[in-house]
C-alpha cells in the first residue's frame, strides 16, 4: 500500500457536467459538477473498440464530494486505486464506473428531488446517466446498470432503484441509512439540546454564527448540518421551508416524522409500488459493519428482511455483516462492484 499514488491499469476521466436541472437550485449551489469516470483495462485497446460494458454509479456519503475519493490515509489506498487493482486482476469482469457528485451547502442532498435542495435524483437519472451512455461505450439498459454507495450514498443506492427502476437494475449498499427509528431518531434530543444551549433553539441563529467561522467547522457543526440537510431532503415545503422532525424538547413532531418515514428504505420496501421495483432488480448487495456507530448494521438487516418479504430471491442477494465500524470500510467497495459487474453481464 503505497503512501503515494499508484499507476493505473485502467483510465480515469475527470470532467465537468453542466446541469440544467441544478441550475438555479434553492441553495445557490453550483450547477456545474465534477464527474469521475473509470474505464477498465482494455477499454482503449483497438481490438476492443466494439465492446460495450455494464455501468456502475457510485454516490457518496454525507459531507462527501467527488474530489475526496483521492484522499489518502496511512496504510490504506483510495477507492479508485482499489477499484483499478480489482479490475486489473486476472479473470475480473469489466465495467465502467461513474463517480457522481451531489454535494450541497449543507453537505449533501441524499440524491433526492426536494424543494429544499434541488433536483438531485433527476440530475442523476435524467442527465448524468444519458450523458454517460452517449459518451462512453456502455450497455444503455437498466438491466446492465447498477448504483452503489456507502452511508448516505448507500441510502441513495437503496432508494433510487425503487423510485426509478427504469434507470437502475441492481444495487449495492454499504451501511446505508435505513430503519430511521433506530439510526436517526435517537439523535433528536441531543440536537435539540445543542440548539437550545448555544443557538437560542434556532437553526437560523446557528447559521448566523456558522457564517462567522467559515472553514473552522467542528464535529458538532457536522452533526447539526447533517440533521438540517436530512430535513431539507425529507421534509421541505413546496416553497423551500425546511421543517424539522422534532420540537424544542427533542420530541418527534408526528406529521413531519411521517414524511421522513416515507423515505425510509425499509418502509418503502413494504409498499407495493416499491416492492415491485425491488423484485425486478437483478442483483442486491447489502452489507454493514457489526459495530456500526449509527446502528446501520440493524438498518442493513431490516432492509434485507424487507427485500426477502417483498419477494426478492435469495439467489439474487448478497447480505453480510462483517467485523467493522462505520468508517474505514472502503476495502468492501470493490468487492461489491466486482459482484455487481458479474451479475450485470
Amino acid at each position: 500500500m503505497l503512501p503515494w499514488s499508484a499507476e493505473y491499469k485502467g483510465r480515469l476521466d475527470q470532467t465537468t457536467y453542466t446541469s440544467e436541472l441544478l441550475r438555479g437550485n434553492p441553495l445557490g449551489d453550483l450547477h456545474e459538477r465534477p464527474v469521475l469516470v473509470y474505464l477498465p483495462p482494455g477499454y482503449d485497446e483497438p481490438d476492443n473498440s466494439d465492446d460495450r460494458y455494464p455501468s456502475i454509479y457510485v454516490t457518496m456519503g454525507y459531507t462527501g464530494h467527488v474530489g475526496m475519493w483521492f484522499n489518502r490515509s496511512p496504510f490504506r489506498q483510495p477507492y479508485p486505486e482499489l477499484l483499478d487493482a480489482m479490475f486489473a486482476a486476472e479473470g475480473a469482469p469489466k465495467a465502467v464506473v461513474v463517480f457522481v457528485d451531489s454535494w450541497t451547502k449543507y453537505g449533501g442532498s441524499q440524491c433526492l428531488d426536494s424543494p429544499g435542495t434541488g433536483q438531485y435524483q433527476s440530475y442523476l437519472c435524467d442527465e448524468i446517466v444519458p450523458w454517460i451512455d452517449a459518451t462512453y461505450r456502455t450497455i444503455a439498459d437498466r438491466d446492465h446498470r447498477a448504483i452503489t454507495g456507502k452511508s448516505s450514498g448507500g441510502y441513495t443506492a437503496m432508494v433510487t432503484p425503487l423510485m426509478r427502476p427504469d434507470v437502475f437494475g441492481a444495487l449495492a449498499t454499504h451501511a446505508g441509512d435505513a430503519l430511521f427509528d433506530v439510526c436517526y431518531r435517537p439523535e433528536f434530543p441531543e440536537r435539540a439540546r445543542t440548539l437550545r444551549d448555544k443557538y437560542d433553539g434556532s437553526f437560523e441563529k446557528y447559521f448566523e454564527v456558522l457564517a462567522t467561522r467559515a472553514g473552522r467547522t467542528t464535529m458538532e457543526d457536522l452533526h447539526l448540518l447533517e440533521m438540517y440537510g436530512y430535513a431539507s431532503a425529507y421534509s421541505a415545503e413546496p416553497d423551500g421551508t425546511v421543517l424539522l422532525p422534532f420540537d424544542d424538547l427533542g420530541s418527534v413532531i408526528p406529521e413531519v416524522w411521517s414524511r421522513w418515514m416515507s423515505f425510509d428504505p425499509v418502509e418503502m420496501a413494504k409498499q407495493e409500488q416499491y416492492a415491485d421495483a425491488l423484485r425486478s432488480l437483478r442483483a442486491v448487495w447489502i452489507d454493514a459493519g457489526r459495530q456500526d456507530e449509527y446502528y446501520l448494521d440493524l438498518g442493513a438487516t431490516a432492509f434485507h428482511l424487507a427485500a426477502q418479504q417483498a419477494g426478492v430471491p435469495d439467489g439474487r442477494m448478497h447480505f453480510e455483516l462483517f467485523e467493522g465500524t462505520h468508517g474505514g470500510i472502503e476495502y468492501r467497495y470493490p468487492m461489491a462492484v466486482r459482484w455487481l459487474a458479474e451479475q450485470l453481464v
